[in-house]
């Protein structure tokens, strides 16, 4: 049995650990299925392509890209020299700033679209959402999304409460209390609606088993434990995909709000 690792690190060093594993990320966490950007274009009211998009914690570029495939303009915003080092390694032709969310390096009213894929929850609500606000234009729109556990799911619950107990941190409810802190919006100017939209991909367990990896979480935790904690699972794994493909299923839970 793996030696819980209690000890929560800060913030700040949660938060700077992708920079060191930025390529891990970038092969292993999952994308965002169609129906999200469906439910991003119905909920802000207009079509991506032809938007103006600033993608805030864009991280290596899964979502930007996909913005981008629609047919956006996207400027991606990125605090990590890690991070955005391998965004221009994949996406070398797309502009990509640093900064964060609680200051952006962006002209007021300058975006048609403000999104933030598993990023939001980095941000301070009471600095971030006025900048959004001086970001977005009359009219345009704040998009936060996250891939979360699909918990319903037997052997999901059965691994999240696994790791719950090694790292003392619930990573999917985590993301959930993100989302609906930020329905509080601070400034009163923002009513969010929120979808929740159910995907799935099959990837290999190694694949499976690099994604838990690169989550802050286990990337501060002792290497030694973090291994161990890994091998375990690993076996429990085997047990219910003994052909080595892991169904990893997701609620992508999305709020989107419209400036006034």
């Amino acid at each position: 049995m793996t030696t819980p690792h209690t000890a929560e690190p800060a913030r700040g060093t949660r938060a700077h650990s992708f920079n060191a594993a930025a390529a891990q990320y970038a092969a292993n966490r999952p994308s965002y299925p169609p129906a999200l950007l469906d439910a991003v274009e119905e909920l802000a009211g207009r079509p991506l392509a032809g938007a103006r998009v600033v993608d805030v914690g864009a991280g290596t570029g899964i979502a930007t890209a996909l913005l981008r495939a629609r047919g956006a303009d996207v400027l991606a915003v990125e605090p990590g020299e890690g991070m955005a080092a391998e965004f221009r390694r994949v996406l070398p032709d797309v502009p990509i700033v640093r900064g964060d969310g609680n200051a952006l390096p962006v002209a007021d009213a300058h975006a048609d679209l403000l999104t933030y894929a598993q990023a939001w929850h980095w941000t301070d609500p009471a600095r971030a959402v006025p900048e959004a606000l001086r970001v977005l234009r009359p009219g345009g729109a704040l998009a936060l999304w996250w891939n979360t556990d699909a918990v319903d799911v037997e052997w999901i619950a059965e691994s999240a409460e696994r790791t719950a107990r090694f790292l003392g941190v619930d990573i999917p409810a985590e993301k959930r209390g993100a989302g609906e802190r930020v329905r509080a919006d601070p400034t009163g100017r923002l009513r969010f609606t929120r979808r929740d939209i159910r995907w799935s991909r099959r990837v290999p367990l190694d694949t499976h088993l690099a994604n838990i990896g690169s989550h802050s979480a286990f990337l501060v935790a002792p290497a030694e434990r973090r291994d161990a904690f890994l091998a375990e699972e690993r076996g429990h794994l085997l047990k219910v995909f003994p052909d080595g493909v892991v169904e990893e299923t997701y609620e992508v839970l999305l709020l989107v709000a419209t400036r006034t």
